[in-house]
């Protein structure tokens, strides 16, 4: 299985929590919001989701 992470860039208040707990380096924080530079490297963890109350991230199966 594959997975799409989306970032609500409104929502994202650049914390950074999501860069740290991903165990796949998904997430890079650039101008002061999470990117997810290598999306093709989620796994479905969704450690990021859980960490991060305000909604900013989503993980679409592919």
């Amino acid at each position: 299985m594959a997975y799409l992470p989306e970032i609500n860039e409104e929502k994202c208040i650049g914390c950074g929590e999501c860069a740290e707990v991903c165990p796949v380096d998904v997430y890079e924080i650039q101008n002061e919001k999470a990117v997810p530079v290598n999306a093709d490297e989620c796994i479905g963890c969704e450690s990021c989701v859980e960490v991060f109350e305000q909604g900013a991230i989503t993980l679409t199966e592919i």
